[in-house]
């Protein structure tokens, strides 16, 4: 398996959500220990947290960084976070993606090695027919294209694929380790909370 850094993006506005989405509770705990909680067993190098309020996420103790470019999205989180990571492949994940499944994950990990004589830039799972930019393996070699997105303001997570060699995991590849998808599901609103709760 190849050495890979797990990283967490945490540096949204949480505007829908009116407070910090990291640090919402479900059922007693953080979103982001959650999601802590399921790439720790995967065996990282490293796990980092990209977040623009490093001193709130101290108590994790994690290496914190802030956006290396501020004010640009998703797309700025990842390109910060191939940026700090110290392996060639980065797994960037959300914080607000609760229910990530640890299988999934690993098997997402393990394609980095599928092709090694002409290897992915990007490894992205399909769900309900889009590409799922920020629950996804991306390799260094993404920095250039993502830079100059970022330098134009085109700020769609996956506009840059077209440019870079993505290999898509359709929902046929993953449905025996997460049949409904909750994976991911994100939350980003106080009803979408209300309905996590409810969840088991």
């Amino acid at each position: 398996m190849v050495n890979f850094s797990a990283v967490i993006v945490a540096g949204g506005k949480s505007s829908r959500m009116g407070r910090d989405k990291a640090f919402v509770l479900l059922h007693g705990k953080p979103l982001i220990e959650h999601v802590l909680e399921r790439i720790r067993p995967l065996g990282a190098t490293h796990i980092l947290l990209i977040a623009n309020r490093p001193a709130d996420y101290a108590y994790l103790g994690l290496p914190v960084y802030p956006d290396v470019l501020p004010e640009k999205g998703a797309l700025g989180g990842i390109y910060s976070a191939l940026t700090h990571s110290p392996t060639d492949y980065c797994l960037i994940v959300a914080c607000d993606m609760p229910f990530l499944s640890t299988a999934l994950l690993q098997r997402l990990i393990g394609l980095c090695d599928e092709t090694p004589e002409t290897p992915p830039d990007v490894i992205v799972p399909i769900f309900n027919d889009r590409p799922q930019g920020l629950h996804a393996v991306y390799c260094r070699t993404c920095l250039e294209p993502i830079f100059e997105d970022l330098k134009r303001d085109r700020l769609k997570v996956i506009g840059f694929y077209e440019r870079v060699k993505v290999r898509y995991v359709i929902p046929e590849e993953y449905c025996d380790l997460d049949p409904e998808g909750r994976s991911f599901h994100n939350i980003n609103t106080p009803d979408e909370l209300r309905d996590a709760e409810s969840e088991a």
